[in-house]
């Protein structure tokens, strides 16, 4: 039985910020803007396929209201980290998964390059596949893709709302609030141990994907 997908849309310093899901996971955020509606269209029509709702979900006002808070204060210039929530990829392949969810480790105010993260996950080389992967991020803020920039300081890409212009207010905003000698560097390869668990279980699934790919290809 498909799950209800529930919805809120609440006011922070910097705009309205929506969450869907189900009672039990994240699927999607929208960072601030400056009309619900338009946050409401964008997180229930974006959902994968097997999820799409045909009543418009179930608004509660109630929805992670915990997280709500934090996210408000976070946007108060609040020191915040977002990687304790429990969220749901779905409709990603499995190596934008395994980026999206690297992603997750690099804390406030930090940052790393396309090239560092995909060295992290033993795919050197593949930095410009790991943008494309930060690219599809469902949950911008809850998995940090803002804190990814280029090898040479620049601050790369940013697909979410508000494109670069927001990607650079919201590194000011974390450098700005950092706790007094905390540097910019990322953590190397310093993963919790669930994110650890689940960074190995994807590199399984994505190395059988690419030998069965290769015997498809040598049998054909």
């Amino acid at each position: 039985m498909q799950k209800t997908i529930k919805y809120t849309i609440f006011k922070t310093k910097w705009g309205y910020f929506g969450l869907a899901g189900t009672t039990q996971a994240l699927l999607r955020t929208h960072l601030p803007a400056t009309e619900p509606e338009k946050v409401k269209s964008a997180l229930l029509s974006n959902l994968p396929a097997r999820r799409q709702v045909s009543c418009g979900g179930q608004y509660d006002k109630t929805f992670f209201k915990s997280l709500q808070h934090r996210i408000a204060a976070y946007f108060e210039a609040g020191c915040e980290n977002f990687d304790d929530i429990t969220i749901v990829l779905d409709g990603l392949s499995t190596f934008a998964q395994l980026v999206l969810t690297a992603c997750r480790d690099i804390a406030f105010s930090q940052t790393i390059s396309y090239g560092q993260l995909a060295k992290r996950l033993g795919r050197a080389g593949s930095a410009r596949a790991v943008g494309a992967a930060l690219a599809k991020n469902p949950l911008p803020l809850i998995i940090p893709c803002h804190r990814v920039i280029c090898a040479n300081g620049k601050v790369g890409g940013f697909s979410a709302a508000g494109g670069t212009d927001l990607k650079k207010k919201l590194l000011a905003l974390e450098t700005n609030s950092a706790p007094k000698g905390q540097n910019n560097i990322a953590r190397g390869n310093a993963l919790g141990n669930e994110d650890t668990v689940r960074i190995e279980a994807l590199k399984g699934r994505y190395n059988t994907s690419l030998f069965l790919r290769s015997l498809q290809c040598v049998q054909e």
